[in-house]
């Protein structure tokens, strides 16, 4: 079938953000034209069945399911369902299964085809569980593996560059050391994989979805599923997308987009020791007969952030040698449980974060393809007092120099305890809990310290 999609670019960066030439993720270019690159891109209207580009009888399959499951239902209820047009599309569909005495009509609820009550037969019933024991996939319809590339590659963010100035103003709420903006801004700027190292609790996690939300920007259209040889790929899934405020849009025609695409804010998928190899490829459901996207799929377009590396019950070796293809080709290779192998853009920026030592993580070999390896030390002393004071605010604790020189002296100093940037917030927290229970207002006193220390380190 011929791919009716729009080619249209991504949308633009935030303001006072300057584009480079290659795309997030990617060596090259975005992949698209001036005009495209102007406009941004949206699915179109879906005017006949031919513009789906899917197959005649999967679609016939699918409602037969949707009918099988829910009993009677209107047509508009179908296409609700499916995320299908009725008039000129799902009643061409609905037609043929009328004629084919696989579904009836039970009533009308109104005016027109979609309001009519629809019902399975006996015989559709037995055509509906001969689909099902191919696929249980009961849901909005999938685009096709070719629709979902095209648009990858029109809404493939542009390279990024951010300015000192301007990324001290976005990180102004954090106590970051000049030596740190001055790692951190050239990654953003390579617009390629970040390796976060250090102590644990100094703000690596912070800093990752910091740089997320900076370089992600503008919204993006995902499908609800894929539909590969008549397999189905779910994509969007409502816990690691949220849905774009935004909604559908309306073309100039006064048709909506095409409903098997959903807006959603770029994605930040972040996943921590329970990640496996299994998860980032695809996942088979042998009972329901679909599959699953992994990881890295959901997080296309945006940022994949890898946290506690190291700590995944895979080896950390085995992990990266996962990602040698992606990060170096731009393109990752999934595997359906038929054994073929399908090619996905890698439009995404992924972020290893470890609190561990990198030495004993990864071979020289794979530190060479990070680009940008940033180590997230300890604060300083004075950037610890800053957070204090800081954090005492947001708390609504009063601030007192004399109590945080107590502090630092009788559980860090003489402890030979290292700072940690978290410190300030978690020590408030016990003492407001404290006092909480002492029926006093918190206050920076010797005996809440104490006690609030006290309570929160543990020695090992």
């Amino acid at each position: 079938m011929t791919d009716q999609m729009n080619r249209n670019a991504p949308p633009r960066p935030p303001q006072q953000i300057k584009k480079l030439t290659g795309p997030i993720g990617s060596g090259g270019t975005a992949g698209a034209s001036s005009s495209q690159q102007k406009d941004g891109w949206s699915p179109q209207p879906l005017t006949r069945l031919e513009d789906t580009g899917l197959n005649a009888l999967n679609v016939a399959d699918l409602v037969l399911k949707v009918l099988y499951l829910g009993g009677v239902l209107a047509g508009y209820e179908i296409a609700e369902i499916v995320k299908l047009p009725f008039t000129g599309v799902l009643e061409t569909i609905v037609d043929f299964l009328k004629r084919e005495k696989y579904i009836e009509v039970r009533g009308s609820g109104g005016i027109g085809e979609s309001s009519y009550q629809y019902i399975i037969s006996a015989k559709g019933a037995e055509k509906a569980r001969e689909a099902s024991e191919r696929s249980q996939y009961a849901g909005p319809a999938p685009v096709t593996l070719e629709q979902y590339i095209e648009s990858l590659k029109a809404q493939n963010r542009e390279r990024l560059t951010v300015h000192e100035s301007e990324l001290k103003q976005v990180l102004n709420h954090l106590v970051i050391s000049e030596e740190m903006l001055g790692r951190v801004g050239p990654a953003i700027n390579s617009g390629r994989s970040i390796f976060l190292y250090g102590p644990p609790g100094n703000g690596k996690t912070t800093i990752a979805e910091v740089v997320g939300r900076l370089i992600l920007g503008d919204d993006m259209w995902i499908p609800y599923a894929i539909d590969v040889d008549g397999q189905v790929i779910r994509v969007f899934d409502d816990v690691n997308h949220v849905v774009s405020d935004k909604g559908a849009v309306k073309q100039a025609t006064g048709l909506m987009a095409d409903p098997r695409w959903i807006r959603i804010q770029r994605p930040m998928i972040m996943v921590g020791g329970e990640l496996t190899l299994a998860g980032l490829d695809l996942v088979y459901d042998d009972t329901n007969k679909f599959y699953e996207a992994p990881f890295q799929v959901k997080a296309n377009g945006g940022m994949f952030l890898i946290d506690d590396f190291g700590r995944q019950q895979v080896r950390p070796r085995d992990l990266l040698n996962r990602w040698i293809v992606p990060l170096e080709k731009g393109v990752d290779f999934l595997t359906l449980h038929t054994g073929r192998k399908i090619e996905i853009p890698f439009f995404v920026l992924i972020v290893f974060s470890t609190n561990l030592d990198p030495r004993e993580l990864v071979d020289e070999a794979f530190l060479r393809r990070i680009r940008h390896k940033i180590e997230v030390t300890d604060p300083s002393y004075e950037d610890f007092r800053e957070i204090f004071k800081r954090m005492c605010d947001i708390k609504k604790v009063r601030y007192d120099e004399q109590a945080l020189a107590y502090l630092l002296k009788e559980w860090y100093i003489n402890h030979d305890r290292p700072l940690r940037s978290v410190h300030p917030r978690d020590i408030l927290n016990q003492l407001i809990d404290i006092a909480s229970y002492l029926n006093q207002p918190p206050a920076l006193t010797r005996e809440l310290l104490d006690r609030a220390a006290a309570s929160y380190f543990v020695k090992l």
